[in-house]
């Protein structure tokens, strides 16, 4: 048995040749969603999304995101409104009260879909409508992401990683607290970060099957440690249950150079250092890690090396041969 935290497109790629090692019915996916927001009323899930297509063999993996050859007629459809009527384009956040009104799992990021800043395909948007009705009938969103991991033909078990709200937002320099899809969607990384905040996770709790997952071997994926990994670790008792049982982090950085992503500028933001050293600084629980083979790095822990740069299922399976190889180094 296996766990994986994943968020952002790194561990989703790992993944992708990850059960040629760890068997797919053995394995568990915590999936980030501090990223979540609800744009005209629907809840989007991206990182738990990715898993979710990923694994259906249905999702965009030009962009990693969305379902692949999904139309857009809807999305084009919203632009076009608010073009003719003079409409600003956003994003468009809903005034204070609305944000902590409705669905509690929606607090503190809920946007107008007037011309919605993210781009979202008509079957995708199927998923959103179908998750959001189902919480609205009285399900988790454990048990929602159940239900569409089953409508997808998911063999591996893909929960969130608690059905309490937990925002992620971006202090910027310039343009005040914004949510991290506005930071990094609408303004595609470009304000300069000051700090990041998981609001409500003070007050989140891991579900109890989060709680038993982690309890077996844990493999964090080369995901963004800040926006990625961070909103679970803010999650009371997620830190405390990785320091009690094995775990293996990859480094998303080849010494100082990040491989993708906003990374490199949200760990500067947040006074951490962009590399590999400061990725294990802000890992203390994690007990191995796997480095590129060039990563010039020293750590005082175990690790093993491999080419870690992911291009697709075959390079997959080489990184999470060496996550095998680091478990069972440390078990």
């Amino acid at each position: 048995m296996v766990t994986f935290l994943a968020g952002g497109t790194g561990t989703p790629k790992l993944l992708d040749g990850a059960t040629r090692v760890f068997p797919a019915n053995d394995t568990t996916v915590v999936a980030n969603t501090g990223d979540d927001v609800e744009l005209g009323g629907h809840l989007i899930c991206p990182d738990v999304d990715t898993v979710l297509f990923a694994g259906g063999d249905v999702l965009d993996r030009e962009t990693w995101w969305g379902i692949a050859g999904d139309t857009t007629a809807t999305h084009e459809e919203l632009g076009r409104l608010a073009d003719v009527t003079g409409i600003d384009p956003g994003p468009r956040y809903l005034d204070d009260d609305a944000q902590t009104a409705g669905r509690e799992i929606a607090r503190w990021r809920r946007f107008s879909g007037v011309a919605e800043f993210m781009q979202i395909g008509d079957r995708d948007r199927g998923v959103h409508i179908t998750r959001t009705s189902l919480l609205d009938e009285g399900h988790t969103l454990t048990d929602v992401i159940r239900r569409l991991a089953d409508a997808f033909d998911l063999d591996v078990d893909l929960l969130p990683m608690s059905d309490d709200p937990v925002a992620t937002l971006i202090h910027t320099a310039d343009e005040g607290i914004i949510h991290f899809q506005e930071y990094w969607v609408a303004r595609r990384g470009e304000p300069d970060v000051t700090d990041v905040a998981f609001r409500g996770a003070e007050a989140a709790e891991p579900t109890d099957a989060v709680r038993a997952a982690l309890r077996d071997p844990v493999v964090i994926g080369p995901s963004n440690p800040v926006t990625s990994i961070g909103p679970m670790l803010a999650v009371a008792g997620i830190e405390t249950a990785l320091e009690r049982t094995p775990v293996v982090a990859v480094s998303p950085f080849v010494g100082d150079e990040v491989f993708s992503g906003p990374a490199a500028a949200l760990m500067a933001g947040v006074g951490a250092d962009p590399s590999t050293a400061g990725v294990a600084d802000a890992y203390p629980f994690a007990d191995a890690f796997v480095l590129d083979d060039d990563d010039p790095t020293d750590l005082d822990r175990h690790v093993e090396r491999t080419d870690t740069r992911i291009d697709g299922a075959d390079d997959a399976a080489r990184v999470a041969r060496a996550c095998d190889r680091a478990l069972e180094a440390v078990a």
